[in-house]
């Protein structure tokens, strides 16, 4: 419609103006109901947009949901077709087997088998079937007309049997068929806990090892006929019935059984009855107990004994039962043992008379030389006694001279005279003390004594002749309390510091102690020439000085002497290390008081008691002959048994030969080309185990106390004192009965 039809151009403009805005009003409300139309409208094609997306992407998932599925059939169609293929192959494989094949799941079910699975029992092959049971397959196995049970066995047992073996994890066994037929029965596990079943005719592996057996049996019978005739025993074996089985011709020679009687088959107690009354049975067993013996005990334990058969033979007779409920008879003849024996005897008494001869012209010679020691004692103390009283007097003379004399020279005189007179005075004071000291009626005072007791009063004393070297003496102060002889450990420390003041001409001396466990070490220094190890030993002499431009003093080379034996009757370990050109020290070690020790003895008393040392082996090692029969014919008196060697090489093979190891060793160090005696310990030690063990030396080096300290060993210095020796022993005595 044109606008031309909707004004009237014959209308006034007023008229066509309102028509106009009547129009446009009609025309503005039109459109504005059409845009809110239009809105809603839009709204629902937003929803449905939205919606078909959705619907578009639900689809396109569902789609590609439906593909995977498919794949999926595919695989799964080819799985199953592999798998197939795979069970026709293993199907095809174990038929191919030669043995019959069976597979059990983890539970116990049939899975699969082949065609010669239980092909021997054919009234059970038909039943087999997947599925079923372990415990019905053994049922109808354990029935089967073709399985040959052992006498009085049945279905049931061999079943019950069968099912406990099969719960181990590997079994194995055969199985006996009917017409002498065999199968050996194998089971493994899987991984997973199924039971491989494998079943193998072994009929012809049978036949073969009876053959084989049977053939092996005739040989080894005359094998060991062979070995029975040539043993230089009688040989007779019986069976459980007491039967002849086996014998040589050996026995009847020894018995005197005539040939008739030694035939397979006769009785034990034929052959004892035809022992005629020319044999003795000795030992506490007569006929009437073998007898028994051979019907009874021989299952029990062995019988020995011997008879005598005529005027000298002497037969040794031994039984022993057999595995098999036999017993076997062997007959010795030890007539010629027996008469060595015997011979041995007469000669072993003899040896003995003679060693106890020997002893007791050793303890008659030991005992004069005892007597003689002692009166030496004696006449040494009564000399000393009566020398020192005049050369006290004398000394007294002397200097009462001394104030009457005014000119020089002579008063110089007279000083020497006097010098001379103390200096005898020292050495027969000296002399007493090394006669004290080697008299076994020596008592010492043992008991706790401060070291400061000793030490600080010897400090004023010492101080003095060290300032009159020039020397500078130090003794650290000390707070042990010590067990020993106060007056004779005062004695030691005395000479040992004057010996060192005497010794060193420039530099200090120092007096020190040092802790060791359970006992303290009193230390002697000095800064003297030194002594060299060729000499170490020969300076515990009596009357020893070395030719060092120091031996112009006084000293009268006793007092190291007098150190050795107070040290060594104190039981207090003297020890030296010394370098020349460096100076020496000398250690005493004194145990601490309280703490437990070796138990000290007096040797007057130690020699009046039983050592209860009787029955003790003891191997000696020394390369010297004279001091080694002297140590062995003292510790024999003593009741102990010796082994003697001169060197390491012959006590190996002593002892090897012997088949013996002693109770206790007694090693000499220095044992010529061989090993020492440090090295020989080790050895044996190595080869037979730890026992108790002595170093002999008469090297007092620190190298050798050092070796033996290692090896937990005792180093008994030279000369050997008897008393140490006897304590060594019975120590070694109660370790052993420990």
């Amino acid at each position: 419609m044109s606008s031309a039809s909707l004004i009237n151009p014959a209308d006034s403009i007023e008229t066509q103006n309102a028509k106009l805005l009547h129009i446009a009003d009609a025309l503005m409300r039109r459109i504005e109901n059409q845009t809110a139309q239009s809105g809603a409208a839009y709204v629902q094609f937003e929803r449905a947009a939205l919606l078909e997306k959705r619907v578009r992407q639900r689809t396109e998932e569902l789609e590609r949901t439906l593909d995977l599925l498919q794949d999926s059939n595919a695989q799964l169609a080819r799985a199953n077709a592999e798998a197939e293929d795979a069970r026709r192959d293993l199907a095809d494989a174990i038929e191919t087997v030669k043995e019959g094949f069976a597979l059990f799941d983890p539970q116990d079910r049939l899975v699969m088998f082949n065609s010669r699975f239980c092909r021997d029992f054919r009234d059970v092959a038909p039943d087999l079937a997947p599925d079923m049971s372990f415990d019905s397959y053994i049922s109808r196995i354990a029935g089967s007309r073709y399985l040959a049970l052992p006498d009085k066995d049945t279905p049931e047992a061999w079943r019950a049997r069968r099912m406990a073996r099969h719960q181990d994890r590997n079994v194995m066994f055969n199985v006996e068929l009917t017409q002498d037929r065999w199968l050996q029965v194998s089971e493994q596990r899987t991984g997973k806990g199924g039971t491989v079943v494998l079943q193998t005719d072994v009929t012809d592996l049978i036949r073969i090892e009876r053959q084989e057996r049977a053939r092996l049996e005739s040989a080894q019978a005359r094998m060991i006929q062979a070995t029975l005739d040539h043993l230089n025993q009688g040989v007779a074996i019986f069976d459980a019935s007491g039967r002849l089985l086996g014998w040589n011709q050996k026995i009847g020679a020894l018995l005197s059984v005539p040939a008739r009687l030694m035939q397979l088959g006769v009785t034990f107690d034929a052959i004892l009855d035809q022992l005629g009354q020319a044999f003795v049975f000795l030992g506490g067993v007569d006929r009437t107990i073998f007898r028994h013996w051979a019907d009874h005990g021989h299952t029990v334990e062995p019988i020995s004994f011997e008879v005598r058969h005529g005027a000298r033979d002497i037969l040794h007779v031994f039984g022993r039962g057999l595995p098999d409920g036999g017993f076997l008879i062997s007959v010795t003849d030890v007539t010629a043992e027996r008469e060595a024996a015997q011979r041995l005897f007469e000669i072993n008494e003899m040896l003995e008379q003679r060693v106890m001869e020997r002893t007791l012209e050793l303890e008659d010679a030991l005992n004069a030389a005892e007597r003689a020691n002692a009166s030496k004692n004696r006449f040494v103390a009564a000399a000393s006694h009566d020398l020192l009283q005049p050369l006290s007097a004398a000394e007294l003379f002397i200097g009462s001279l001394s104030d009457k004399l005014g000119d020089p020279a002579d008063r110089q005189v007279l000083a020497k005279a006097g010098t001379a007179i103390k200096s005898a005075v020292s050495l027969i004071d000296a002399l007493l003390d090394i006669s004290k000291l080697d008299s076994d009626k020596l008592h010492f005072d043992i008991r706790a004594v401060a070291l400061s007791e000793i030490l600080d009063p010897l400090r004023d004393e010492m101080e003095v002749l060290a300032a009159e070297k020039g020397l500078r003496l130090t003794i650290l102060p000390s707070h042990a309390i010590v067990e020993s002889d106060p007056a004779y450990l005062r004695r030691v420390i005395q000479n040992l510091a004057a010996n060192a003041i005497r010794y060193t001409e420039a530099g200090r001396v120092l007096i020190g102690v040092r802790r060791q466990g359970n006992s303290v070490r009193i230390e002697v220094w000095d800064s003297g020439p030194g002594i060299a190890e060729e000499d170490q030993d020969a300076i515990f002499e009596e009357f020893h000085r070395l030719d060092r431009a120091a031996s112009r003093n006084d000293g009268l080379g006793l007092g190291l002497a007098i150190v050795e034996r107070a040290c060594t009757r104190l039981g207090h370990p003297l020890g030296l290390w010394s370098e020349p050109g460096r100076g020496s020290c000398f250690r005493v070690s004194v145990p601490v008081a309280g703490q437990a020790g070796p138990e000290r003895r007096d040797p007057a008393r130690s020699r009046k008691i039983d050592l209860g040392l009787s029955g003790l082996i003891v191997l000696l090692v020394e390369n010297e002959p004279e001091l080694r029969r002297a140590i062995q014919l003292l510790i024999e008196s003593w009741g102990v048994d010796v082994i003697e060697a001169e060197n390491g090489e012959a006590a190996l093979s002593l002892l090897e030969d012997l088949d013996i190891m002693p109770d206790a060793m007694i090693l000499d160090q220095q044992l010529g080309a061989g090993p020492k005696g440090t090295e020989l310990l080790q050895i044996l030690t190595a080869k037979y185990g730890p026992r108790p063990a002595v170093i002999l030396t008469a090297d007092r080096s620190e190298a050798v106390q050092r070796a033996c300290e290692a090896l937990g060993v005792t180093r008994m210095l030279k000369p050997l004192d008897r008393t140490d020796l006897a304590t060594f022993l019975s120590d070694a005595c109660l370790a052993g009965d420990a």
